[in-house]
């Protein structure tokens, strides 16, 4: 089953969007984006970015958790994931945004 990014409306009335794996998991989530086509070249950005590993960051939060963050090539955060219990769960998630990011369909939820 392929990858999908849904984007939905916060209750900040913000656009969001998250990527799921195949099997539903949320792998990485964006910023909140005040109009819709913000959103939409956010998940263009995931896209474009995510196929380039030197565009991952992994990093250790301050209670010992991992987690990574997309960047785009103007140093951008793009998306954040969940948090890892290991370094190596950190990488797995990066490899996974990487191998799901390309092929997702888009889901709109907004309305």
């Amino acid at each position: 089953m392929a990858g999908k990014f849904v984007m939905s409306k916060g209750k900040d009335g913000k656009d969001y969007f998250v990527l799921k794996a195949g099997n539903g998991e949320v792998i990485l989530q964006s910023q909140g984006y005040s109009s819709g086509s913000g959103c939409e070249n956010g998940i263009e950005s995931v896209k474009n970015n995510a196929g380039d590993q030197s565009r991952f960051e992994c990093r250790e939060a301050k209670d010992g958790r991992f987690y990574f963050v997309l960047k785009a090539k103007n140093e951008q955060e793009i998306g954040r994931s969940q948090m890892y219990q290991s370094e190596s769960g950190c990488q797995n998630g990066m490899a996974s945004v990487a191998s799901n990011a390309t092929t997702a369909i888009i889901v709109d939820e907004r309305s």
